[in-house]
């Protein structure tokens, strides 16, 4: 990511004809947010006097605390490539503060700062994060609204002409790397519609801007080929739904600290604590890295997405896998987290467990490297290999007695938060879904 400087972002503005300057930040949900100024305000909001309701946004403040500031990170600021040539569009991803000058304490990117000054504070300059974000393309109907058909028949790593997806695809990674990505791999995924586009891994504040990115970018181009694209786990039954697998790593002093060479599997204590962490806390924070109702229609047996509490570095079924790379490239990876997410409270609550294994020195069980999902519940309980919750209710239920996602997302998030996701759930359960209709209709 490129180092701006107020000048710098100033002097591109004026010479590339700047007119607009999105300003970008997040609700609690992870929902992209932003304030549009012109640029003639660029330099005032550069120095942080831009103003606006937080009353209005979802989990941040009341109606009488309403006046929030945007303090814009200058190291965001990118020109959006499919607006006009003449009068382009930039944006820069903010931080929320109080009039007060302290940082809003519902502010996501705060959270996940807070968690990293934490990590740092332990010696640990890095957390590195790749993540995998899986996403469908459907086809709009004659008013351009979104439907669930998809517009191709294709599976994993197919192409044109079975990949209908692929222009659309090549469109998005030339968009993203004129915003700066380095693009790893681009390929169609297993389900029909289903596609994936990798980028490298940054530190985790870059890559959580880089995930929220991401997703306008692919929903933009999409719409620009007549497409809709979602990143819902399970827009549809029978078919793998998206994940977001997410690898990391911590570093300290410059030397990756989940590597050591003479253990069996080039695994330092550090990393084997890291995965205790998790494994200890997953059912807490689940409701943070799988948010939604339809989270949890994903995380079934049958479609390659993880359903039990286990660790492997030989097999994909449990929880987190380690890939074969080894040295500086030494990493874990969490396969639980889907791209609903919001990644700065995901990748705050990943990283708080994992430290929380380390800080006790929790070691992990033994690893599993058979298939978890063709043992038997016996064989399971036998082995010790809890689930994940089974719907966004019970979930819910585990983050609220967990003090340690209290700690992680603060007072303030973790009460808006539950109140907002208990109404979700209430809605939906009392909600006709059309699989009633069709089995009961007729029947009764």
């Amino acid at each position: 990511m490129p180092k701006y400087t107020r000048e710098d972002i100033v002097r591109i503005v004026h010479e590339q004809d700047v007119k607009f300057i999105r300003l970008q930040f997040t609700d609690i949900f992870g929902i992209l947010k932003n304030v549009a100024i012109t640029a003639e305000q660029l330099e005032k909001a550069l120095d942080n006097k831009c103003m606006f309701d937080g009353s209005s946004i979802e989990g941040f403040v009341r109606i009488e605390e309403s006046d929030m500031y945007l303090r814009p990170d200058p190291n965001t600021f990118v020109i959006f490539p499919w607006r006009p040539q003449t009068g382009k569009v930039a944006r820069l991803i903010c931080d929320v503060y109080n009039p007060d000058g302290t940082p809003f304490e519902g502010d996501p990117r705060y959270i996940l700062k807070r968690a990293l000054k934490k990590a740092n504070d332990m010696g640990y300059e890095t957390f590195n994060v790749g993540p995998e974000c899986e996403f469908f393309l459907f086809l709009t109907d004659n008013e351009g609204n979104p439907t669930t058909i998809t517009h191709d028949n294709a599976g994993y790593f197919d192409l044109g002409p079975v990949d209908l997806g692929e222009n659309a695809r090549r469109d998005m990674c030339l968009a993203l790397e004129e915003m700066g990505f380095e693009i790893e791999a681009s390929h169609h995924e297993v389900a029909p519609g289903q596609h994936e586009i990798d980028f490298k891994y940054s530190d985790a504040l870059t890559t959580a801007d880089a995930i929220l990115t991401f997703k306008l970018v692919v929903k933009t181009i999409a719409q620009r080929h007549g497409l809709h694209a979602t990143f819902m786990p399970k827009p549809i039954f029978g078919i793998n739904g998206s994940g977001m697998h997410t690898n990391v790593s911590l570093f300290k002093n410059g030397k990756n600290a989940f590597y050591k060479e003479n253990d069996t599997l080039q695994l330092s204590e550090e990393a084997y604590w890291f995965i205790g962490g998790l494994m200890k806390n997953m059912r807490s924070i689940a409701a943070i890295t799988n948010p939604i109702v339809n989270s949890y229609k994903r995380l079934v047996p049958g479609y390659e997405a993880p359903v039990y509490i286990a660790w492997s570095a030989r097999n994909r079924s449990p929880l987190i896998r380690i890939p074969a790379a080894r040295g500086e490239a030494t990493r874990l990876e969490l396969r639980c987290p889907d791209p609903s997410c919001n990644p700065y409270l995901a990748l705050a609550a990943i990283l708080e467990a994992g430290l929380d294994g380390i800080v006790n020195k929790l070691n992990p069980p033994a690893s599993t490297d058979k298939n978890i999902f063709q043992m038997s519940e016996d064989q399971r309980k036998a082995e010790g290999i809890d689930s994940l919750p089974g719907s966004l209710k019970e979930a819910l239920e585990e983050l609220k007695a967990s003090s340690l996602a209290k700690d992680v997302l603060g007072g303030h998030i973790f009460e808006k938060y539950i109140e907002a996701k208990n109404e979700e759930w209430l809605e939906y359960t009392t909600m006709i879904s059309k699989w009633e209709v069709d089995q009961y209709l007729t029947k009764y």
